[in-house]
C-alpha cells in the first residue's frame, strides 16, 4: 500500500511562495506518496508564540492538533521552522498541562517531520540530478538546526544531486535576520543581520543559494534584490529538487 502523508503547507507557503509547496507536493508525488491536504489548515502559531501571546498560540496549537486527529499518517512540513514548532515547541507550551494533554501534545509532535527527514530517513529516496552542472550554497535556518535537528538531511538532498557541486557557507549557523517578528519588531538590527549573510554568500562565488525555510527565502532574496545583486538566485530546496530531477530549466528564483 502507498505511503500516505498529510501535507502542512505553511503560511508562507500559501500565501508567498505557493509555487515552492506545490513543487514539494510533486516531489512527494513523484515519490509515491499519497497527499492529504487539509484545506482549513493554517497558522503553527509561531508568531503568536514568539511574541509572547502564549495563550493565542495554544488556542492553534489545540486547532491544529483536533484538524490531525482523523487518522495517524505523518504530517510532512516543507519547513525546519514551523516544523519544529509543532514538534517540540508545541510541548513547552503545554508544559504546566494535565497529563492527558501532554501525552496528546507529544503524540501528535511525533507525527511531525520536515518534508527532508521524510523523505531521506523514511523513504530513503534516490534522487537522479539531470540537470546542467552547477554550483550552490546552502543556508542554515534558525530553526532547522536548533529546533527541528533537520540540517543533515536537507544538505543529504542537495548533496544527493550528482550534478551540483555544494560550496560551503561562510559562518552558515549565522542568522539571516529574519527571525519571523524579529525582523519587524527590530528591523535596523535584522538589515545588519542580513546583509553578512550576502556576503558571505558573495565570498563562496556562487549564483545559486538553496534554502529550506520560507522566511528565509524572501529575506535573503528581497535584500540581493535591493542590492542589485540579480545575478544571486534563491530557490527553495524542495522547488530546486524538482526542477533538477525533471531537467527543466531554472526558472526564475522564488520571489513573494
Amino acid at each position: 500500500m502507498e505511503p500516505q502523508v498529510n501535507f502542512f503547507a505553511t503560511c508562507m507557503g500559501v500565501s508567498a511562495l505557493p509555487d515552492a509547496a506545490l513543487s514539494a507536493v510533486k516531489l512527494l508525488t513523484h515519490c509515491g506518496v499519497k497527499v492529504i491536504f487539509k484545506q482549513d489548515q493554517t497558522c503553527c502559531g509561531q508568531p503568536a508564540y514568539n511574541t509572547g501571546f502564549v495563550e493565542e498560540a495554544r488556542r492553534i496549537a489545540r486547532y491544529n492538533m483536533e484538524l490531525f486527529s482523523d487518522n495517524d499518517y505523518p504530517i510532512v512540513v516543507p519547513s525546519g521552522s514551523c516544523a519544529g514548532m509543532m514538534s517540540r515547541e508545541y510541548a513547552e507550551l503545554f508544559a504546566d498541562a494535565d497529563a492527558d494533554t501532554k501525552a496528546q501534545v507529544a503524540a501528535f509532535g511525533a507525527r511531525v517531520l520536515d518534508l527532508s527527514q521524510y523523505l531521506v530517513e523514511v523513504l530513503k529516496v534516490k534522487l537522479v540530478d539531470r540537470g546542467a552542472p552547477l554550483k550552490a550554497t546552502f543556508h542554515v535556518s534558525c530553526h532547522s538546526l536548533r529546533v527541528q535537528h533537520c540540517v543533515p538531511t536537507q544538505k543529504a538532498l542537495l548533496q544527493a544531486l550528482a550534478n551540483v557541486e555544494y560550496v560551503p557557507l561562510p559562518f552558515e549557523e549565522e542568522c539571516c535576520g529574519f527571525g519571523g517578528t524579529f525582523s519587524v519588531l527590530e528591523p535596523e538590527l535584522s538589515a545588519a543581520m542580513v546583509q553578512d549573510k550576502i556576503r558571505h554568500i558573495k565570498e563562496t562565488g556562487v549564483q545559486v543559494v538553496i534554502a529550506a525555510d520560507h522566511g528565509c527565502i524572501l529575506n535573503i532574496s528581497t535584500a540581493l534584490r535591493k542590492q542589485g545583486l540579480d545575478d544571486i538566485k534563491v530557490y527553495s530546496l524542495y522547488d530546486f529538487i524538482w526542477q533538477r530531477i525533471n531537467a527543466i530549466p531554472s526558472r526564475k528564483e522564488v520571489r513573494p
